[in-house]
Order: C-alpha cells, then structure tokens, then sequence
C-alpha cells in the first residue's frame, strides 16, 4: 500500500474560482476578459490539468515559463499566451512569433530584440510600467524613450498597458498607483491589465479591459482578514494524511526534535504522516490548525522530515488510521499559513513531487 497521503486536486472549484474573478470583473458596461494565472506549474497545483479544466472557460493563460506557453500549444491550447516576464534572450523571439505568444516588456532592450529579429508578422506585447512596485516596469523618465522606439519599431504589434497593485491587500490601496498610472499613460489609447486577484475583489472598478486572477483561482485569499470562503471561493488543493501512530503522554514529557513542546496535561498525541519533505512548513510552530476526524485541533512540537504530531486529547474517537486534513477542504490554506509565518502561494508551491495527486470534479 502507498505510503497515506495525498493532494487532492478538485478541477470544479477552479472552474468555479475563474468564473467567480469574471463576475467580478463584469461591473462596467463591457466586461473585462481574464488571463487564468498559471505560473509556477499553476501555484504547484499542475499547468496541464488546471489548464485543460479551463480549456474551454479562460480567456488567456497568463505565465513565465517559456517552455510552459510552448507545452500549452502543442497540448492544442488556442486561448492567447502570455508571458508575464517576457522573453530574456534574442533567441526566444522567434519562439514566442511562432507559438503566436504576447510578450510583456518591462526594458527598452526587449524591444531592440524584436526589432532585429525579422519577424514574419508583429509580435503582440504588454508594455509593463512601473508605479510604484519597483520590481520590473518602465519608469516615468523612461516613457519619452519608450515612445520613440514604439513609433519606429514596426515588428511590434497589438500592444496594452500594464502593472501590478503592490498594496490592493493593504491599507495604502491603490490610488496613489492609479495616479501614477494615469500620469504616465497620458495620451495613450491602449487596452490596459492591472487588476490582480485582490484588486478584482477589492477595487472591481479597476477591471478595465482585462484581469489577472491568480491565487484567488485556487481558492485561497489575497487578504489577511477576509476569508476565501466569504469571498465565494472554494479550496482546490487539499491535502490530506492519516494518524500513524498514538502515543501517550504524560504532564512535562516532550514531543519532537528539540522538544519544543512540552505537555501541560495527560496527552494523546497523534503522528502524522506528513513533513517537509512533503511540503509542510518546517517553521509552522506548535499551535498551527490541524484537522483531524473532522475535528480541529492543532500540531506540537517540530515537524519533522516525514511526520508532524498533532493533539488528540479532546478527540477521544480519533485513532490510527484517522482521517486528517492538513489544508483544503474543512481546513483553509489560509490560517495554516498564517500560523506558519507566511502564505497560502508558498504551501501550494511547495508541494513535493513525492505527494500523489488525486484529480477530482470534472
């Protein structure tokens, strides 16, 4: 028998989660189109089964990989491509012109690049401008520069506007970059794409012509204090485990590497078949949530390699063999983040290849 764990994939809740960003998107009188954010093989949720649950549904697919985008077009995906990063090197031109991909250009040598490459029809770009992020972008001093070489560069074709809310999640908002937005872009009648998942929830005005959802796709939130659940998105990844093994404990023993955790109180404490080298957080401290036979409880003491212990004592009918819920469905992704010092994008990501992967609900 296979080793009891597992990371259930539900197909229908991303689906769901699309549909949800589009109806969010949807406030003007023309609603906005939506690339589904399927970068880091989908936020290690799978490129080809999240891409082919969406076949029929997105819009667009929005990545990085260059290799990725080619996948998807010989897997028969004719939705537009894009490239969130652009290309990196001359040679990859011609790659993204014959796979018919849209480029994002963040510095002015990606545009020389296109120019020398002799192209057999314009490359579609996504012009990637700086408000305030300060990861990639055109800045405002670049913009007269980056005019004159668009009004010269014949190989370029379609382009839109773009940037990134770095604060939609946060107090700050996003005014002071629409401002900056809007300053730079004066004169420019072109399509634009700034919202992102918490921009779409949050600012659903900011729309426009179209939308990245990214994590809220896999049902997790981009806010601190709201709940996916509340936001109607519904959990696609769960991973799930089972109770290995009980031991019983008494006041002042230790549990663990280090003993970190020491018991207050008779104690039944569960092993679980799960670690860090399955992709649980080896930081996540003693307290994070934990469900056990449908019954929250939290973990003690450290995670270890291939197994976390968690406190059955107020879950007399738990036992080995126990159903156990480390995110997902019962068990937000969310808070165990939270409770680990991070966030819900960096535990689906670091989902171990070792983890079998269950696809259900299509």
């Amino acid at each position: 028998m296979p080793r009891p764990i597992q990371a259930r994939i539900d197909l229908s809740a991303v689906q769901h989660n699309y549909l949800v960003a589009k109806q969010q998107a949807s406030v003007s009188d023309s609603a906005a189109k939506a690339w589904a954010v399927v970068k880091a093989d989908a936020y290690g949720h799978g490129l080809r089964r999240v891409a082919e649950s969406l076949r029929g549904i997105a819009d667009g697919f929005a990545l990085l990989e260059i290799e990725a985008a080619v996948a998807l077009r010989e897997a028969g995906f004719r939705q537009p491509i894009l490239l969130l990063e652009g290309f990196f090197e001359p040679v990859d031109v011609p790659v993204c012109a014959k796979y018919g991909l849209t480029v994002a250009i963040h510095r002015i040598e990606q545009l020389h690049m296109i120019r020398a490459a002799a192209l057999p029809l314009p490359l579609p770009i996504y012009i990637k401008l700086n408000t305030g992020m300060n990861r990639l972008g055109f800045t405002q001093e670049q913009i007269p520069a980056l005019r004159q070489e668009l009004a010269r560069n014949t190989a370029v074709g379609p382009a839109t506007l773009m940037m990134h809310f770095a604060e939609a999640d946060g107090v700050r908002g996003i005014d002071w970059q629409l401002e900056r937005f809007h300053r730079m872009t004066d004169g420019w009648d072109l399509p634009v794409c700034m919202a992102n998942s918490a921009a779409i929830l949050r600012y659903p005005l900011t729309a426009r012509d179209w939308v990245r959802p990214g994590i809220m796709l896999y049902g997790a939130s981009p806010f601190a204090e709201i709940s996916a659940e509340s936001l109607g998105l519904r959990p696609v990844m769960t991973l799930g485990s089972r109770i290995l093994a009980v031991q019983e404990i008494q006041p002042g023993e230790r549990v663990g590497y280090g003993g970190t955790f020491e018991a207050s109180r008779p104690s039944r404490i569960g092993i679980v078949a799960c670690g860090y080298a399955d992709g649980y957080p080896r930081h996540a401290p003693s307290g994070a949530p934990i469900l056990v036979n449908g019954r929250r409880t939290t973990t003690v003491g450290r995670v270890s390699m291939d197994m976390l212990a968690c406190d059955l004592t107020d879950i007399p009918d738990a036992g080995v063999d126990s159903p156990v819920v480390l995110w997902g469905e019962g068990m937000p992704a969310d808070e165990v983040a939270a409770a680990a010092g991070t966030i819900s994008y960096e535990l689906f990501c670091a989902l171990a290849r070792r983890v079998p992967v269950v696809e259900v609900g299509l």
